[in-house]
């Protein structure tokens, strides 16, 4: 069917014969031939085809012998869209292994992030630094960080990343696990790069089909220009041709350059000879319907598709009076069967059979062939087995349906409502309590469900999808987008101000302000009766730590607690963030009421634990990582931490032996590694400790604190050039590191170059004034500069 379908599509494509001609030529030319061009560019208004376009593009491409990907708005950032690639190469019988084994490691690895940034401990000096900010924010861009829910679910945005950038490095088990996170495309695009040579090397030519731009480009275009105009990811092959479509022309700021090597195709109406063509080609030649199809679908080539495939027969029908454009597109289809089956078809976003029949009256086997009918309609697309309307054809379909019947509206989107409410449930069976908003089919299901409760009961439905929004931001601005995106789309299809007014608002707040943004108009429009606003507050004063500001966020941690005692959230949250600010005693007051709400979490003890070891206070951290141990042995977090309070307590060999079993967990554990090295340091085994940090490096070359770690452990080996080296390093990581000033300059002073030093421990001093081992090493280099 899918072939016969194709088949259909195909022969009915008429138009574009310069534009489809101009790409059969481009296929025609070597990469070397100086008329090649890598890059085509398809734009245009709603309606004109472009996606048409693109799919005809592709079908030139594949008769050529190319291979394909097409690639649409479907996807939420870069991994998303290579996972897409990867699968329709493999459709075609080239698989991308390599890429299909570290996308499965970066869903992974995204979902393990979590832990290591609510447990990881602050260290004594190390703290986050600068250079996370920037690799987290650069990582943010349409990467698909979308946490795992659960005890410890928190928002991985870019200033949440910043703020555990350095534990993330420290936790994982390689240096690739890590970029994997913070930066997956510095290591799944070189991957692609060489997936693409091996398939470059095996057809003529390579096309990847980029469409609906005007939503994918904010993530795709910055990468797509570094591939195809840098050697940052590798080499791209020669012979791939990258086709782009969207509404809006290229972005001149950032592909000026590339002209030369691109070609734009502006796509506008069909001109009266494309459109007469398209219609004579459908037997539809009698000149007043023509006229009369001309003059409804001013040549949008969606319409005019639309009306030539119902076949319009005898000027009789032209005058017929319509109050809507859609009766006017299905005026033709004489069966009232299938225009009724046409209408209600439009009334979900997304449509598949079993959401279909939920919608059409009638015997199944009557829907499986009205179904079978609406997939060859020209206004229909398809992608993963579900099919859309063309918007230009949905919309006025929608208000015909609203207008005509609202009790009818109301019933149909209710019916809908209760078949996604039905299935949603039955995929909840199969989950834990905390999974759902971790599973896509789960997230999906509940957006088709709240969509058709708005519109069916705007008012009444308001209030639980907001509390779902609320919910939606524990897990970062990916899982926010759709809800918001929903209410936008609800407002306007059911004409509900209210609705549409929150979308509208939403989407701006959360396009200037993120997170952030969005809950501070949420709380400011509340009522004082949503049950939501504790968790929203909590939100907020998550988002305010990891900006700083730790005495507002502590306010708003009070404000979640005031409206909901048992919070466990805010609890956590204010404990972390009291930690961070060295008041451990108010952090473990927090995190004693955790355990009181939460008492069978064992990373809640763990976690208590290692505050405990913060504050100094070494029998209850370790009975605590002691208690978490027993309950999870595989933790190396808590082996790890239990073994930095034993080395902190002076019980060298107990550490060793602790961090040995973390190590044995997880062999290639950077913060174990960095930490055992204090212990042989302890022992006076100056060899292993420097062999510890090497190998942690080696895993984290980016790591701030684990470079002044090896930069002192060289240095009092009487390394100092080499331990300059480290250190220069870890100030370019954070050019605000008092600790690396501080070392630094006792190195430069050890090899004679005394006011240099001198001019770095007044660096480290002026960053912390209250620096005790900063002071007595500059009055040291001053005592040095006065004797010599």
């Amino acid at each position: 069917m899918q072939e016969l379908i194709g088949r259909r599509r195909r022969a009915g494509f008429v138009g574009r014969v310069e534009e489809r001609a101009a790409f059969r030529r481009n296929l025609g030319l070597p990469p070397e031939d100086e008329r090649h061009r890598f890059l085509f560019h398809v734009h245009g208004a709603a309606g004109v085809g472009k996606t048409r376009l693109v799919r005809e593009l592709e079908q030139i491409a594949r008769e050529a012998g190319a291979l394909t990907a097409y690639v649409d708005e479907g996807v939420a950032g870069l991994p998303e869209a290579m996972a897409v690639m990867a699968r329709q190469f493999a459709a075609q019988g080239r698989r991308f292994k390599e890429l299909e084994r570290l996308l499965a490691t970066h869903r992974e690895r995204r979902h393990e992030a979590e832990s290591a940034l609510v447990l990881g401990g602050a260290e004594e000096r190390e703290g986050p630094s600068a250079g996370s900010l920037a690799v987290a924010r650069a990582a943010q861009v349409g990467l698909g960080m979308v946490p795992v829910a659960g005890a410890f679910a928190v928002a991985l945005d870019a200033e949440r990343l910043a703020e555990g950038a350095d534990r993330i490095r420290a936790r994982f088990r390689s240096q690739e696990d890590v970029q994997l996170v913070l930066s997956p495309e510095r290591i799944l695009t070189p991957v692609l790069l060489t997936e693409l040579a091996g398939a470059a090397d095996a057809a003529p030519w390579v096309v990847l089909l980029l469409d609906t731009y005007e939503r994918t480009g904010p993530f795709l275009d910055p990468w797509l220009h570094d591939v195809m105009t840098t050697d940052r990811y590798g080499a791209l092959p020669a012979n791939v041709v990258v086709v782009t479509s969207g509404q809006h022309p290229f972005d001149t700021a950032r592909w000026g350059s590339f002209a030369d090597f691109r070609t734009d195709l502006p796509l506008g109406p069909f001109t009266e000879a494309e459109a007469r063509g398209l219609l004579a080609d459908k037997g539809v030649r009698d000149e007043p319907v023509v006229a009369e199809v001309l003059r409804l679908t001013g040549g949008l080539p969606v319409l005019v598709s639309t009306l030539a495939e119902s076949g319009p027969v005898g000027p009789a029908e032209v005058g017929d009076p319509s109050a809507t454009a859609v009766d006017r597109f299905l005026k033709w289809e004489r069966d009232p069967v299938r225009r009724a089956a046409a209408l209600a078809g439009a009334l979900p976003r997304r449509l598949d059979e079993d959401v279909f029949r939920s919608v059409v009256d009638g015997p199944e086997e009557q829907a499986d062939a009205l179904f079978a009918w609406l997939r060859g309609m020209p206004f229909v697309s398809e992608r993963d087995g579900r099919m859309s309307y063309h918007g230009v054809v949905r919309a006025p379909m929608l208000r015909l349906q609203r207008l005509r019947s609202p009790r009818g509206w109301t019933e149909r989107h209710t019916r809908l409502a209760d078949a996604y409410g039905r299935r949603r449930a039955e995929a909840e069976a199969d989950l834990r309590p905390e999974e759902p908003w971790a599973d896509e089919e789960w997230r999906e299901l509940r957006l088709g469900e709240s969509y058709h409760l708005l519109c069916a009961r705007p008012r009444a439905a308001l209030p639980a999808v907001l509390a779902d929004l609320v919910t939606a931001c524990v897990h970062g601005d990916d899982a926010v987008r759709p809800w918001v995106r929903l209410l936008a789309e609800a407002g306007e299809d059911a004409d509900a101000e209210a609705v549409r007014t929150w979308g509208a608002d939403l989407s701006e707040a959360l396009a200037g302000g993120g997170l952030a943004g969005l809950l501070r108009l949420l709380l400011g429009r509340a009522r004082g009766d949503e049950p939501w606003r504790a968790t929203a507050w909590a939100l907020r004063a998550d988002a305010l730590a990891r900006d700083g500001a730790h005495e507002q966020a502590l306010e708003d941690y009070g404000r979640a607690l005031a409206l909901d005692p048992a919070l466990v959230r805010a609890h956590r949250g204010r404990a972390v963030t009291r930690g961070g600010t060295g008041d451990y005693e108010g952090a473990l007051a927090d995190l004693d009421r955790v355990l009181e709400l939460e008492p069978d979490n064992p990373w809640n003890v763990i976690l208590r634990g290692e505050h405990h070891r913060l504050a100094g206070h070494h029998d209850e951290a370790v009975a605590d990582l002691s208690e978490g141990i027993r309950r999870n042995p595989a933790s190396e977090f808590a082996w790890a931490s239990r073994g930095a309070a034993h080395e902190r307590h002076g019980d060298l060999d107990a550490a060793l032996a602790d961090f040995d079993h973390a190590l044995g967990l997880k062999p290639d554990y950077a913060w174990a590694l960095a930490r055992r090295g204090r212990v042989w340091r302890g022992l006076g085994d100056r060899a292993r400790r420097v062999a510890d940090l090497d190998r942690a490096l080696a895993l984290q070359p980016d790591w701030a604190w684990g470079r002044c770690e090896r930069g002192d452990a060289l240095r009092v080996s009487g390394r100092d050039e080499e331990a300059l080296a480290d250190y220069d390093r870890a100030l370019e990581l954070d050019p605000d590191y008092a600790y690396a000033y501080a070392s630094r300059g006792v190195s430069l002073s050890n090899l004679g170059r005394h006011e240099e030093g001198l001019a770095d421990l007044d660096r480290a001093l002026a960053l912390n004034p209250d620096y005790p081992w900063a002071l007595e090493h500059r009055a040291v280099i001053l005592q040095r500069m006065a004797d010599a």
